[in-house]
């Protein structure tokens, strides 16, 4: 079984910045494909950016120049930077990994981490 923990969400005001931290835990070797969501109030979950082990990335329009993702595969953690804020960035933001290799030796798929709120505002 793999657990992901998300943090750092919080209240920031327009313009400001944040820095989300997700961390895979247990019975993993590797992960492909590590990623974040997010999900506002009324809209469907939608990709924010995503991130392979070779380090490709891969961003929505909306927050190209503004969001940065990186990761640590030795600690299996993404990270997701986000810089001049706006409030239409307020969501809850979903951690994603994808191709996880277990101990096993089998792959596993589409885990997803409890989420955590971010709120841009004044």
């Amino acid at each position: 079984q793999v657990q992901l923990v998300e943090s750092g969400g919080g209240l920031v005001q327009p313009g400001g910045s944040l820095r989300l931290s997700c961390a895979a835990s247990g019975s993993l070797f590797s992960i492909n494909a590590m990623g974040w969501y997010r999900q506002a109030p009324g809209k469907q979950r939608e990709l924010v950016a995503a991130i392979t082990s070779g380090g490709s990335t891969n961003y929505a329009d909306s927050v190209k120049g503004r969001f940065t993702i990186s990761r640590d595969n030795a600690k299996n953690t993404v990270y997701l930077q986000m810089n001049s804020l706006k409030p239409e960035d307020t969501a809850v933001y979903y951690c994603n990994a994808d191709g996880v290799l277990t101990i096993t030796g089998t792959y596993e798929y589409d885990y997803w981490g409890q989420g955590t709120q971010v709120t841009v505002s004044s």
